[in-house]
This record gives structure tokens, C-alpha cells and sequence, in this order.
């Protein structure tokens, strides 16, 4: 089957035993889910045993089981036979169209057709006799004004507005002829009925339409006297209901406590004084139907730890009134600890429109952590078992993603549902997981802190001792120190901790210098193995990878290793690393390993041993949350799930990572706190650079000057070559040339193409130094940061970029200057470097109002409150542009990008990192926030919040769309130009979840538009079906693409790969000329040589196995554990080739021959660079997942194909070779004084940076060899050649000096560096020097 969800319609089928010539009617029912089938059949039951009148046969579908191709052709005929249609809670656009498609033409002979809540095609066949959806407005369709409403400011959905027409219904039928207001009082009468749901309220509802709409139940009730409608009997809206309460429901705190606190209480043994208190909220529609097992059980468990419970349910979906209604006590102070939502949904709105604002502003009121748990809605308990991916993707996306845009945390899974019978059972493990886990955030709230125990968990990798405490952008021990400063002022125990970032890593190290011979960090406890197996539950498990414990991992022999330091109640550990960094055979199991045995000791030490109340994981990031398990929705077995248990986890996440972050939070139960990434600077110059461009502009004064000119011209040309620009330039032969014989156009043309190359390295952006927690940026920083958000276009909030308003008042369109540029128009170039020059201008105008007088910026003083205007006098940025050169700009033009910039000043030093940590060791609700690039978008600023991604099904946006768009254009201009006007058949394109999310899906909408289709939006405006743009309008073939997505994607856009997958399939079947369409010229030769059918064949998107992350390419450069380059191949084929099919959605299918035959027809491999924070040597990920030497490896020719890659990481988007960009990002970073500097000003942390970027660019060498020889040429002179600068490395940090060595002689080794003889030699006396240096010889 393959799909998430096993259909069992026919246990919803029910036929009369004996109807005794009675007449049937036949029912049929499509909900969303299953809590209805019990009462439902309940009612027909009764009606067949008890009504002399009517019989009825009746079968109910799931919404998700129209997929499977089987169940849909019998719906079709179940509806084709039927008497009346109901459906309830449709909102899954692919699956609504399948309703419209078999309900419509049906319709006419359909006696009455009943729809609650849908999307609104469906509820459009609504019918009851004369009565349907136009009638209820007057003039307008009701249903048209709930979606304008959609963004309504009370956020009400649906379910609201309905019981708003409810109400107001008498006043509506005054207006219709008396036959139409019989009808809609039916429609009404019988929508309460449904939400009632129990087995009276349906058999009441099932009696009503029969009788009067069923022409032979009518017939055969003449004359004799009609039921009478039953007044529905509604529990009241909302109440506290609990499952042993003597009246059901209470609808005041009052009433319920005088109850619960002097009866209940004393009773089960729970002091109402001292007992933690939980929140709880559950679904209506449980409560009316009687469905409620799952909750009994967890109330129960919760009471049997000595908690009270104080469970809320609503019948809207608006939940945030019922919250501050009935968990706030008389004195407005909360009563409750915890929150544990049960429904599964965002806190207002449910499943149909949300307002997450609102949710967390109440949320905040309260100020509790709020826990979102999930039922299972579309798979049973055992599907859910038996999926690798874990939870449904259309669950995941609407009660995972919806919910943690809120501010929730933890979507633990804790009930399933029964096959037979649809009703909802409790998983009693997670139930117990999810009680423990209330209770120890409850906790956190209501001990006195100078008890708690908080666990600071750092990281090493890769494991080696230069590399503990790595963490992206952070200075680990510096902020250590801040949080340890923060502790102590907040009354926590930290003991004697010192207050200097040296004696803290002093501390844990042993040594930072490393200068005595014990390569061991600081021991904090040895585990004798029986111990560990006694407190470790599934220790035996991990003999099947690692054998029996210790092992030779964190053990010393007889005992396993804990590493750390205890500090009073505070103690700061080390994560073990996954323990197979170095061993080649690991690296390539396609699915990943289990934790080994020191790393479960280290989980196990800190929750029983050490008995923490808290964890802090430190900073981007560790393995636990990329150990093996499920994608989303642990089960116990899971091994993120069974190292962290019930530990709370509070962790200290990058903001511009949100895709990571997501899955520590759904995968290691964390919540995460943001933190600021270094400011990004331009580039700047250096060297040889900063020589061309004083010659430059020189140039410019004497162009005219024939003797000086001409002069001028081949200094440039022959400085350009010694910098190794012409391989970016088209360069003169220099041994010919002569500027004297040239024209002035040409020479021209010379200088502003190396003018325009040397702009670029300029004012690429470098993140400078590293972050540390709770320091606001200085005012250097701060004006770096908003140049970059100025020179975006902002249109949906009607902002024009600043560069835009100064070219606009020289008359020029910035686009056109761009364009310029990018072709080195020499005019244009200087045009484009002034204008950047005035906007830098510009912006230190607006920051230098508010700096302090230590250079930091620590509140906004408002330019616009400035009194100056009323005297005409200009404002202080627009001075600045004129100044610059542009005296005609209009200070009314800048106003609106101007204000937004203050805006975003005031959002970067409102930091609230350190706020945002104590908020959750306090036990207190953490604001939640977007994650991504701060200069896309500012609202993730400012940090410290709960981070999330954003909501999966608004992706690709129409904005990106359109990027997309231009870059595909630009890509196949740059591609058909250097190919005689050939297109490429096919491109292979790697795809971020990060990078997605910072984008909203524009790499996404790259691979739709090579291959011709366009994502279609639904009417609540979320995108999940394609269309074939016809081949007319695209006007060139449709390229055929092959698509590996990273492990990170695949969890968090499972519903984008269906898109992908469903475009491409569209695209292969589309009966069109073969050389106007490669995808399926492609698919038809793979179809005849694997012998599949077409659609199987035209697989091409492809990811790591579920629970699985990366080719382990990275890892295996990193530990330099590799034979040669095809055991890297051999590794990516491995990992990377399995399939996700739209037509069997549960799965990753294991499909390497048919990667391995896609990769075959590549002529192009593809990536994108989306932000300067992360450039393609910072990170291993990157070369990790780049498939060029793979193909080559798999072509018949053994051709290399191109690498491109796309740059959008400012408004002047490009695409340039793989080897430009690594020259790019070489001659910005590794080789630039200002990036090496800044990052040895931090010390220990800096070397390692710098070391971790040589790594990364021999990386590309392996993966694609696309590294010019200059490269470790200019490295190894700057670094190793120059004696002082050796010695600096030495001291500051002799491991990562060591491993920098090492990288050398591997470069060399491997033929990735071509260089002198004494070269290597003087590396070779080095590597033993610091080797003795490290033992302490």
C-alpha cells in the first residue's frame, strides 16, 4: 500500500437486516475524522431496530482514504446510489476536488445533500429541497463573505460564523418564502444535530431529512404522524468537564473547585494547596460523541502523580477566550502551570484559518509553557508504528506546524485510533511520557531556584579537543559566561564557577593550551557498566551496532566517560559525538546508526544521576536530534525520544536556521531560544584587489590622457592576472598586449569588467567575529546589517528599496544599472558603486542618532519625532545622499524605506537572548518567532524567541515564483550562450530546507519552472496542486531535472516533494515532441531500460531514507577517514537514493538504480546561495550533497557536467560558474586579512573557524574539483609561509593548527595542490613540531 492511511470503509458500511417493507434510504458520509463513525452507526442502528417507518444503509469514508484509487471508484458508486450526502470538515484541496468531482453530478438526484464546514466548493452543493448556500446571504454567497473573512481580526473560523448565522436564523427566514424557510430551518436544525454528535442527536437528524425529503418515506408517511423533531441537546459551549464529575460539566472555575478541590481531591489522595496544577484542553466533538478514552487516561495518569487537572473544551474553534476564562483565577494571576493542548490544532482558528498573533498574546498573558500533543487522525496506531516518516504529512502540517507558530512545544503523539471502530485509544507510553513531561515544565515554574539543577550541554565536532564548545556563529564559552553571570544574579546555586571565558574552559579542558600529554577532557563521572545498564533501559539495543558496553567510545576500558564540570546545582557537559565520524564502513550504511553506548550514558547521567530539572543544549547544534527514528511523531523506540525521556530541553539555536531548529524541537522535544548571527560587512580589499582598484581610478581621471591612459590600462591588466582574475574576466593575452594600439572603447571595456569583479568581492558580505549571548551589536554592526535590508524591494508593504530611490533621481531604474554592471559597462559600474556608497551614507546617517557613547547602539532615537522639519531644513540621511552626489533625490520617496529601517534598528537591539533562556528555566511561556534571514525578513529579529519555520503549505509564494522565474531565465541564457544555443536536457538541483524557508520556496519554484509547471494556490490561498504551462507560452523544451533534497527538507516539506513529484509526472506524461520535452524523452528510454512503467520511471526527487540526514560526505572530509574520491560517490548513491512517490506517500522507496539512471542524462548540476551567512565553504553541507564528480562517474561519455550556482543573496541576483564562486567566497574569506583577523581576535574558537573553511574548500575539491591550485597556493603562504602568523595559530589553538597542517598535506596528497617541494617539506617538519607540542614532549 505505501500510503499513510489503510481504508476501512466497509467496517463503516451498514445494511438493515430485515427492513419488513419498510423503504431505505441509503446515507453517505465523507469527515475529516473518525470520532463520528460510533455515533453514526449507533443511530442508523437504532432507527433500523426501532422505526416502523424507515430503514436506513449507510457508509462513511475518511477524507484521506479517497486517495487510494480503490475506495474512491467504490465512493463513486456508493454516491451514485445514494439518498443523502453529508461531509463535514473537508479541507484538503486535492482531496475536496475528488468530493466536488463525484458529489456534483450526483447532486440532482441526490434527495438532500448536507455540508458542515468545507472548503468552499463543497460546501456549494449543499441542498435541502429549495434551500442551498445562495439563500442564506440574500444577495450575496455566505460563503463568499467567511473566506474575504478569512483574516477576520477576531479570528473566528467557521464553526463561529456558522453559529453566528445560528443565531441570527429567525431574522434571515423573515425574508424567504415560507416553503425555502422550512428548508433552511431544516439545514440549520440538522447542523446542530451534527455538532451535538451523539447517537440521539444523528438518529434525530437521520429521522428529520427522511421523513421530509426521501420521496418514498414521504409517500409511505402520509397519513400517518410525523416524528417530531427532538430539540438537539447541545452540551453548552464551552465548559470544564471531567470524566468523574456528578453533573458532566461545569461552566464556571467556581463551581468546578468547589467540587474538585473539597470533594474530588482529599479523595485521590492530592493536596489542592501544594499540587501542581495542568491545563487542559480538549475536543468538543470527543466529549458529545462519548469518544474520550484517550483523555480519561491522561487526566487519570496526571492525578496519579499528585497533579490536579483542570480540563476546558469548546465548540468553536476559537480557544483563546475558554483559556483566559477558565485558567485565570479571580485575582487575574493564572491557576494553572502548564498548558496541554489535546486538540491537536492552532490555538485560534483550528484546521481552517488561524490567528497565531492573537494565540500567543494570551498565551503570553498566562505566561506557562504550552504543550501541543497530537492524536493520530489519518493512520491507525499500527500505521503510525510501522511508518519510517512517522506522523501523516497533512497532520504534520496542520497540527505540528500550525501549533508551533503559536508558541507550542513537544508534539508528543499520545492516541491512536482503532482500526474497527475509529474510536480514539490512548498510547500508554507516550501517555506516561507526556504526564512526566507536563509535570517537570510545572516543575521548573514552582521550585525555588536555588534548587534546580540545570545541565549546560556543549558540543565537540568533529570530536577532537581543539573543537570543543563548536557552535555556528557563537562564541561558546564567552556566552557561557553571561548565562553563568545571569544564573547566579537570578539566585540559582552555579557553586564556585569562575567568571572568565579562560578559567571556564580551563575548567572543562583541563588545559586549553593543551600543553600536558593527557589528550582527555575533564572527567565528571565514570559509569561502571552496571550501572549503565541498571538506569538505561535500552541499553541492550545499541550491542547490535556498538557490541556490549563500555566500548572504546567515552570509556575508559572498565567504565563509561562523562565529560564535564559541576559547578554548584549547575553542571556543563559535553555531548558525545555519533561516534562513526571516522569509520569508512559506517559512513555508508544508508540508514544511520544508533547512539553508542557513552552516548546514552551521557542522557542517562544528567537525567538520573545528576537529576537535572532543565536541560540548555548550547548553541547550532548536536546529534541528538539527528539520531535514527521517525521524522515527526516519536514512538518510544526513537532514540532522540529515549535519550532525552522527560528531561525539559530548553536549546540555544542560530536564528537563521530555523529548518534545524524545527527538527530539535519536533524530534529532541526542545524549545529553542534564537540567537543573533555575527553582523555581516562587506568584504572590503586587500592586497593586490585594493591595488587594481586605486589603478582604477586613477584610470578614471586620465582615460583621455593618451600617453598616461594606455599606461594605466596594462598595469591593470597585469595586476588582474597576478590576482588569478582572468579566469573570471576575459582577459588580453598579457605577453601581446599593448593598451597604446587600443581604442578607448576597448579599454574601456577592460577596465570596467575588472572594476565590476573587483565590486563584487567588495561588497560581499562576511559575517565578522563570532556572536556572543545577550551583547547588543555595535553601531558598525548595526549600520552593516540595515544597508543590506535597504536594498530590498519590499512591495507588499509598499517599500521601494533604497538604492531604487537614488537611481530613480538621476533618472535611472536600478534594474537596468544592475544589468550594466553585471556586463562591466564601465559607466554603470561607477554608477552602481556610488549609489551603494550614498545608501551606506544614508543609513549611518539614521544609526549614528542613536549610538552611545561606547559605540553600541542601546536604544532608538526617532529621526521622525525631529522638530527640523517645520524649518525646512532636510533630514539628516537625506543631507548624507546629497553630499554622496545625488542632489536631486526626494526626501518624500525615502520616507516609507527610511521609517521601515528604524523599524528594524529598534527590532536588532531589542535582544532578549539571555531573557529568553531564563524564561523557560523559569517555566514560563517564550514568545515564538519566525526563523531565517534577518534581512529577507526582519521579524525574526529581535532574538531570544521560541524560533519556528513557517507554515508548509504557503510555499512556493507568488514572489518567489517570480524570482524563480528570472533566475531559470538567466541560468538557461548563461547555459544555451556557452552551448551554441543548445538547451541542457537535464539539470541535477540540491534543495535546503533552510534555505527554503528564508526564501519561501524559490529553489522549490526553480525546479517547477525548468520543467514547464506552474503551483496553483487554493481558495484559503495554501499551494498544493500544479499545472503544465503549455509549451506555446513557455516558448523553449521542458528541461528534465533530477532533485536531492536534503534530510532536513524531506521532514519539513514532505508536501512540497509531492508537488515536485506530481509537476514532473505531469510533465513525463504530457504527449508532446521528445526534443520539446526531455523529461519525457528521458523517462521513455528509462522506462524501456529498467522495465518500469513510465510514471515509475520518472522518479526525481530523492532524499535520504526517513531519519536518516546527509551523505555523510562532510563527515567523511572532516575526519579524513576516506580511500579515495569513489568511496565518496559510492557513499552519496548510497545514502541519497531514495524516492518519494506521490503515489505512495508513506514512504521513501530504496531506488538507487533508478537515481543512478537519472543522474546519467545530467549535463548541469545545480545549487543556490541564498544568504551571505552561509556561503558555500562555511559549512560541509554544501559539497556534502553536490553530485558533479557522481555524475561524471555514471555518464556514458564521462563527461563532467557544468556546476552553477545562483547567488540571490542581494537584490542584483546572478549566476556564475561553481569555480567562480569558490574563488568568490576564497578571495572574501580564507584568504582575506579582515575575515582571518576577525576571527583570530576571538581566540581558541577563531583558529578552528579558519581551519574549518580550508577544510570545506578541499571538500569541493573532492566532490566536483572545481578549486583553482591559487587558491591553497595564497592559503599556504598567508598561513604557514609566514612564520608569525604560524606561531599565532600554534598558540592559540595547536589542535586546529594541526588539523590545518594536515589539510595541506591531504590537499597535496590527494592532487588537489600542486606546489613546490619545500612547501611541503616545511609542512611536513610542522606537522611533527606540533605534534610534540600537543603531547608536551
Amino acid at each position: 500500500m505505501g500510503g499513510f492511511t489503510a481504508t476501512n470503509a466497509e467496517n463503516r458500511r451498514i445494511v438493515p437486516e430485515n427492513p419488513n417493507g419498510r423503504p431505505t434510504m441509503k446515507v453517505v458520509y465523507v469527515v475529516l475524522e473518525s470520532q463520528y463513525q460510533s455515533s453514526m452507526t449507533a443511530a442508523v442502528k437504532r432507527i433500523n431496530v426501532g422505526n416502523d417507518n424507515m430503514a436506513v444503509e449507510c457508509v462513511g469514508y475518511l477524507l484521506e482514504e479517497l486517495r487510494n484509487e480503490d475506495a474512491y471508484e467504490q465512493f463513486k458508486k456508493d454516491v451514485e446510489e445514494a439518498n443523502i450526502f453529508i461531509g463535514s470538515l473537508i479541507f484538503v484541496q486535492e482531496l475536496a476536488e475528488k468530493v466536488v468531482d463525484v458529489v456534483k453530478p450526483a447532486r440532482d438526484n441526490l434527495d438532500a445533500v448536507l455540508v458542515f464546514p468545507s472548503m468552499p466548493e463543497v460546501m456549494r452543493l449543499n441542498k435541502v429541497g429549495g434551500f442551498t448556500m445562495k439563500n442564506l446571504g440574500q444577495s450575496k454567497s455566505v460563503v463568499a463573505d467567511f473566506m474575504k473573512k478569512k483574516k477576520q481580526e477576531d479570528g473566528s473560523s467557521f464553526e463561529e460564523g456558522m453559529l453566528k448565522l445560528l443565531r441570527t436564523l429567525p431574522k434571515v427566514l423573515k425574508f424567504l418564502p415560507s416553503d425555502k424557510a422550512a428548508d433552511a430551518r431544516t439545514f440549520m436544525m440538522s447542523f446542530q444535530y451534527w455538532l451535538g454528535g451523539s447517537p440521539e442527536n444523528l438518529q434525530s437528524l437521520l429521522t428529520m431529512v427522511g421523513q421530509d425529503y426521501v420521496a418514498p418515506i414521504k409517500k409511505n408517511m402520509e397519513g400517518k404522524e410525523k416524528m417530531v423533531a427532538e430539540e438537539p441537546m447541545l452540551l453548552p459551549d464551552k465548559a470544564i468537564w471531567h470524566p468523574v464529575a456528578p453533573n458532566f460539566v461545569f461552566e464556571t472555575p467556581q463551581d468546578y473547585f468547589k467540587w474538585y478541590d473539597n470533594e474530588f481531591c482529599p479523595d485521590a489522595g492530592i493536596d489542592p494547596k501544594t499540587a501542581p496544577t495542568i491545563g487542559i484542553l480538549l475536543q468538543k466533538s470527543h466529549i458529545n460523541t462519548k469518544d474520550d478514552t484517550h483523555y480519561v487516561s491522561l487526566i487519570a495518569e496526571m492525578e496519579s502523580r499528585g497533579a490536579r487537572v483542570v480540563p476546558v473544551y469548546s465548540g468553536g474553534l476559537d480557544y483563546s477566550g475558554p483559556v483566559k476564562e477558565y485558567f485565570v483565577g479571580s485575582n487575574g494571576k493564572p491557576i494553572v502551570d502548564t498548558i496541554v493542548n489535546l486538540t491537536g490544532f492552532a490555538l485560534v482558528g483550528g484546521p481552517a484559518s488561524q490567528d497565531h498573533k492573537k494565540a500567543a498574546r494570551v498565551l503570553k498573558e498566562l505566561n506557562v509553557p504550552y504543550m501541543c500533543a497530537v492524536p493520530l487522525v489519518f493512520q491507525s496506531f499500527e500505521e503510525w508504528q510501522s511508518s519510517e516518516l512517522g506522523l501523516h504529512p497533512i497532520q504534520v502540517a496542520l497540527q505540528v506546524s500550525l501549533p508551533e507558530i503559536d508558541g507550542a512545544i513537544e508534539p508528543i503523539i499520545y492516541a491512536g485510533r482503532e482500526g474497527a471502530t475509529g474510536r480514539s485509544v490512548p498510547l500508554a507510553d507516550r501517555v506516561n511520557l507526556l504526564a512526566d513531561r507536563s509535570l517537570k515544565w510545572a516543575n521548573l515554574k514552582n521550585k525555588k531556584k536555588a534548587d534546580k539543577k540545570i545541565a549546560i550541554t556543549i558540543f565537540s565536532f568533529p570530536p577532537d579537543k581543539g573543537n570543543v564548545g563548536t557552535a555556528a556563529y557563537l562564541d561558546v564559552f564567552d556566552s557561557i559566561k553571561a548565562v553563568l553571570k545571569q544564573l547566579k544574579e537570578e539566585g540559582y546555586d552555579v557553586g564556585d564557577a569562575p567568571m572568565k571565558k579562560e578559567d571556564i574552559m580551563e575548567a572543562i579542558l583541563n588545559d586549553p593550551e593543551a600543553k600536558i600529554s593527557s589528550p582527555e577532557l575533564n572527567v565528571a563521572y565514570r559509569m561502571s557498566t552496571d550501572e549503565y545498564y541498571e538506569l538505561t533501559p535500552y541499553a541492550t539495543e545499541l550491542e547490535e551496532n556498538w557490541g556490549p558496553a563500555p566500548g572504546n567510545l567515552n570509556s575508559d576500558g572498565q567504565n563509561l566517560v562523562v565529560y564535564g564540570k559541576q559547578f554548584g546545582n549547575v553542571f556543563i557537559g559535553v555531548q558525545p559525538s555519533f561516534g562513526y565520524e571516522g569509520d569508512p564502513m559506517r559512513l555508508l550504511f544508508a540508514k544511520s546508526a544508533s547512539p553508542h553506548h557513552g552516548f546514552a550514558a551521557y542522557y542517562t547521567y544528567l537525567e538520573k544521576i545528576f537529576k537535572a530539572d532543565a536541560v540548555l543544549h548550547f548553541g547550532t547544534h548536536g546529534s541528538l536530534e539527528f539520531m535514527p527514528g521517525k521524522q515527526v511523531g516519536m514512538s518510544g523506540t526513537c532514540y532522540p525520544d529515549r535519550l532525552i525521556n522527560s528531561l525539559p530541553s530548553a536549546y540555544l539555536y542560530a536564528a537563521n536556521n530555523p529548518s534545524e531548529a524545527t527538527i530539535a524541537k519536533r524530534r529532541s522535544y526542545s524549545a529553542t531560544v534564537s540567537y543573533l548571527t555575527p553582523p555581516a560587512e562587506n568584504a572590503g580589499l586587500y592586497k593586490g584587489l585594493k591595488e587594481l582598484k586605486e589603478l582604477i581610478s586613477s584610470y578614471q581621471g586620465l582615460r583621455e590622457n593618451e600617453s598616461r591612459g594606455p599606461a594605466i590600462v596594462n598595469s591593470i591588466v597585469s595586476t588582474a592576472y597576478t590576482c588569478n582574475l582572468d579566469k573570471d574576466v576575459d582577459l588580453p593575452d598579457l605577453d601581446t598586449y599593448s593598451a597604446l594600439n587600443d581604442t578607448v572603447e576597448n579599454r574601456d571595456d577592460i577596465v570596467g569588467s575588472v572594476y565590476a569583479q573587483i565590486m563584487q568581492i567588495e561588497s560581499r558580505l562576511l559575517p565578522c567575529g563570532l556572536h556572543t549571548v545577550g551583547v547588543p551589536p555595535t553601531a558598525e554592526e548595526a549600520i552593516a546589517t540595515l544597508v543590506n535590508i535597504a536594498q530590498l524591494d519590499r512591495p507588499e508593504d509598499g517599500i521601494e528599496g533604497l538604492p531604487r530611490v537614488i537611481a530613480a533621481s538621476v533618472g535611472r531604474d536600478i534594474n537596468e544599472v544592475y544589468r550594466g554592471n553585471n556586463q562591466g559597462v564601465l559607466a554603470d559600474v561607477e554608477l552602481n558603486t556610488r549609489i551603494v556608497e550614498a545608501s551606506r551614507a544614508a543609513v549611518r546617517a539614521l544609526v549614528v542618532q542613536s549610538t552611545d557613547s561606547s559605540g553600541r547602539v542601546k536604544e532608538v532615537k526617532s529621526i521622525f519625532e525631529d522638530m527640523s522639519g517645520f524649518f525646512g531644513q532636510k533630514k539628516p540621511y537625506t543631507k548624507a545622499i546629497i553630499e554622496a552626489g545625488f542632489p536631486k533625490i526626494e526626501e518624500e520617496r525615502m520616507q516609507p524605506v527610511m521609517e521601515y529601517l528604524e523599524f528594524c534598528l529598534k527590532q536588532v537591539v531589542a535582544n532578549n537572548e539571555l531573557g529568553g533562556i531564563m524564561e523557560l528555566l523559569n517555566g514560563e511561556f517564550l514568545m515564538p518567532a519566525p526563523g531565517g534571514d534577518p534581512i529577507r525578513n526582519p521579524d525574526v529579529l529581535p532574538t531570544g524567541r521560541n524560533m519556528h519555520a513557517l507554515d508548509p503549505s504557503a510555499i512556493p509564494t507568488t514572489a518567489a515564483v517570480e524570482v524563480s522565474e528570472g533566475v531559470v531565465r538567466k541560468l538557461l541564457e548563461k547555459l544555451s550562450d556557452e552551448n551554441d544555443g543548445e538547451y541542457p536536457e537535464s539539470i541535477a538541483f540540491t534543495l535546503w530546507g533552510t534555505d527554503n524557508i528564508k526564501t519561501y520556496g524559490e529553489s522549490l519554484a526553480q525546479v517547477l519552472a525548468l520543467v514547464g509547471v506552474r503551483p496553483i494556490a487554493d481558495s484559503l490561498g495554501r499551494v498544493n496542486k500544479v499545472e503544465l504551462i503549455p509549451l506555446e507560452e513557455l516558448g523553449r523544451p521542458r528541461i528534465d531535472v533530477v532533485v536531492s533534497c536534503s534530510g532536513v527538507f524531506r521532514d519539513l516539506f514532505i508536501n512540497q516533494m509531492n508537488l515536485m513529484d506530481r509537476g514532473i509526472k505531469m510533465a513525463a506524461e504530457a504527449d508532446e515532441p521528445l526534443d520539446q520535452n526531455f523529461v519525457r524523452k528521458h523517462a521513455l528510454q528509462q522506462a524501456e531500460e529498467l522495465g518500469v512503467s513510465l510514471r515509475e520511471a520518472s522518479a526525481r526527487v530523492f532524499s535520504n531514507s526517513a531519519g536518516s540526514y546527509s551523505a555523510n560526505v562532510g563527515l567523511a572530509i572532516e575526519n579524513g577517514g576516506w580511500e579515495d574520491e569513489s568511496q565518496l560517490q559510492e557513499q552519496f548513491l548510497s545514502r541519497k537514493g531514495f524516492a518519494f512517490n506521490a503515489d505512495k506517500p508513506g514512504m521513501m522507496e530504496a531506488q538507487a538504480d533508478l537515481f543512478k539512471s537519472a543522474l546519467s542524462t545530467v549535463d548541469v548540476t545545480f545549487q543556490n546561495l541564498d544568504s551571505s551567512e552561509i556561503s558555500i565553504t562555511d559549512v560541509s553541507h554544501y559539497y556534502d550533497s553536490d553530485p558533479t564528480k557522481v555524475v561524471q562517474g555514471l555518464r556514458n561519455d564521462g563527461k563532467k557536467p557544468k556546476s552553477m550556482m545562483a547567488d540571490t543573496t542581494t537584490a542584483n541576483a546572478q549566476v556564475r560558474s561553481l569555480s567562480e564562486t569558490v574563488r568568490l567566497d576564497a578571495r572574501t574569506k580564507l584568504l582575506n586579512p579582515k575575515f582571518y583577523e576577525g576571527m583570530l581576535s576571538t581566540g581558541y574558537e577563531g583558529v578552528r573557524e579558519i581551519q574549518k573553511r580550508l577544510r570545506n574548500t578541499m571538500g569541493w575539491s573532492a566532490t566536483a574539483g572545481e578549486v583553482d591550485n591559487f587558491v591553497f597556493e595564497d592559503a599556504n603562504d598567508t598561513f604557514i609561509n609566514d612564520p608569525e602568523m604560524q606561531q599565532r595559530l600554534l598558540d592559540t589553538n595547536p589542535n586546529a593548527f594541526r588539523d590545518m597542517v594536515t589539510t595541506f598535506l591531504e590537499a597535496n596528497g590527494r592532487g588537489y595542490w600542486d606546489t613546490s617541494e619545500e612547501n611541503i617539506e616545511r609542512l611536513q617538519e610542522l606537522y611533527a613540531e606540533v605534534e610534540d607540542r600537543i603531547e608536551g614532549v
